[in-house]
C-alpha cells in the first residue's frame, strides 16, 4: 500500500475515494471502503491525522494509533492512502477549495462517505455539493448500530465482546514495551509494561485475555492496586514466550474481561489468582 502526505505525490490514475477520519476502521468505515470498490479506478482512502477534532480543541480518545489504522486499511485492500496533516490551513479551507484541491486534484471520480459527512470550513460542504461539482457520489448509510462513540462506550464498561462486534475484530491495546516495575518476572509471570500515548483509550480497569504476536496474552490495565499504585498501566503477560520486548512495539488483542484489578491478602495469594488468570487465558475463545 502506497502511503502519501499530499495528492501531489499521488501517481496520475482514476480513482474512487473513500473519505473519512476511520479511527478503529469499524464495520462502519469498512461499509465506506467497500462502497468505493470500482473496476478500473485505485481504491484509496483520504483521511487525517491528527484527527480534526483534536486540531479544533476538542479531547478525543482514540481506538488505534495512525500506524495502526494504515495496517487495517492495507488489510481490506487499499491501493492508496493521501494521510492529511489535519492544521489550521486544512481546516481553513472552503468546501470547493477542499473539493477541488484535494479530491480532484488526486484523481477522484468517484466519492464514497457516510451519509452525514460533512467538510470545509465550518462544515459547510456536503455530498450535494460533490454532486453538483461532477463527483459520482456514493452515499453509505450508517451501519445500524455502529459508531466510535458506541465501541468507546462498551470498551469503558470493559465489554470488549460487544466492542468486538462493533470492529470486526478484537478490540485491541497498542504501545511500545517499557521498562516497568518488573515484579511480574519475580512472581513468576514477566510482562510486558506498555507504554501508551496518552490520547489512545484503554478499557476499563481489570484483568483480560487476548493475544499478542500469536501468543495467548493475560492483560492487566490499571492501577495495581495490591502494591498500591496510582498511575494506569497496561501489562501483558504472553504465554510461552520467549525473548525480548524491550523497545519493540507491542498490538494485544483483547478477547474477554477476566475480573476487577483486586488487592490480595498476601503475595502468594496474588500469586494463586495470577495463575488461575492464566488457566483462564488458555481457554478464552477470541471473539469474531
Amino acid at each position: 500500500m502506497n502511503v502519501v502526505r499530499s495528492v501531489a505525490e499521488l501517481q496520475p490514475a482514476a480513482r474512487a475515494i473513500a473519505i473519512g477520519t476511520f479511527d478503529g476502521v469499524h464495520l462502519g468505515h469498512r461499509a465506506v471502503i467497500d462502497a468505493a470498490r470500482t473496476p478500473g479506478h485505485r481504491l484509496t482512502v483520504v483521511t487525517f491525522d491528527p484527527h480534526p477534532r483534536e486540531t479544533l480543541g476538542h479531547a478525543v480518545r482514540l481506538l488505534g494509533t495512525t500506524e495502526r489504522r494504515l495496517e487495517l486499511l492495507e488489510k481490506l485492500g487499499v491501493e492508496d492512502v493521501v494521510l492529511l496533516r489535519f492544521d489550521a490551513e486544512l481546516a481553513s479551507l472552503s468546501a470547493e477549495e477542499f473539493a477541488e484541491s484535494l479530491l480532484r486534484g488526486s484523481g477522484a471520480e468517484v466519492v464514497t462517505c457516510g451519509e452525514d459527512f460533512l467538510f470545509g470550513r465550518g462544515r459547510t460542504g456536503d455530498l450535494d455539493l460533490l454532486e453538483r461539482l461532477g463527483f459520482e457520489v456514493r452515499r453509505v448509510p450508517l451501519v445500524p448500530g455502529v459508531s466510535s462513540t458506541r465501541i468507546r462506550e462498551a470498551l469503558d464498561d470493559g465489554d470488549v465482546v460487544a466492542a468486538a462486534a462493533l470492529l470486526g475484530r478484537p478490540a485491541e491495546v497498542e504501545g511500545t514495551v517499557a521498562l516497568g516495575d518488573q515484579r511480574g518476572g519475580t512472581l513468576g509471570f514477566p510482562t510486558a509494561n506498555l507504554a501508551m500515548a496518552p490520547n489512545l483509550l484503554a478499557p476499563k480497569h481489570g484483568i483480560y485475555a487476548g493475544s499478542a504476536l500469536g501468543h495467548r496474552a493475560a492483560i492487566s490495565i490499571g492501577t495495581n492496586p495490591h502494591y498500591g499504585g496510582t498511575e494506569r498501566k497496561v501489562e501483558a503477560f504472553l504465554l510461552d514466550y520467549e525473548g525480548d520486548l524491550y523497545g519493540k512495539r507491542l498490538v494485544v488483542e483483547l478477547w474477554e474481561r477476566l475480573r476487577d484489578e483486586a488487592a490480595f491478602e498476601s503475595e502468594q495469594a496474588l500469586i494463586a489468582q495470577i495463575a488461575d488468570d492464566v488457566e483462564r487465558t488458555r481457554a478464552a475463545v477470541r471473539p469474531a
